[in-house]
């Protein structure tokens, strides 16, 4: 089964009609003197448009054209660059692993903060007021 073709003028007066009436829709297609301006009313973009064999038939404006090519090779290269560092990754790269020197530290910490830790709560076990090991009790004057 064949459709046939509506005369251009016809589809693009529609077109342009129903987004003026209804005061929707994505696109709105103006007539000039070469073919048609399709305006996306979301993004902003324009394309040309020509009647060609029957059909409509649009292409980016050339700023927008260059622009779009512009970003399609800026992903590309990002693309790439993730597709090598993924490649380097799968090939046995190991993340570097803590020194001794390193863990002794961490474990030193980590001691101190439990030896303190344990010592408040004994301290809220037993009813006594904390004091710091380290400093000298001060008597109070009365």
């Amino acid at each position: 089964m064949r459709i046939h073709a509506l005369p251009i003028t016809f589809v693009a007066a529609l077109l342009a009609g129903s987004a003026h009436a209804e005061g929707e829709g994505r696109y709105r297609m103006e007539k000039t003197e070469t073919g048609f301006v399709r305006l996306d009313t979301l993004s902003g973009e324009i394309s040309l448009c020509r009647e060609q064999e029957g059909q409509i038939v649009c292409r980016m404006a050339a700023d927008e054209r260059a622009a779009f090519e512009q970003e399609l090779d800026l992903l590309t290269k990002r693309v790439e660059a993730l597709e090598k560092g993924g490649a380097t990754a799968q090939t046995g790269a190991k993340p570097a692993l803590p020194t001794d020197e390193e863990i002794d530290r961490t474990m030193t910490i980590m001691e101190k903060m439990m030896q303190r830790f344990m010592g408040i709560v004994k301290n809220l076990e037993g009813g006594e007021e904390e004091t710091a090991p380290e400093k000298e009790t001060v008597p109070q004057k009365t």
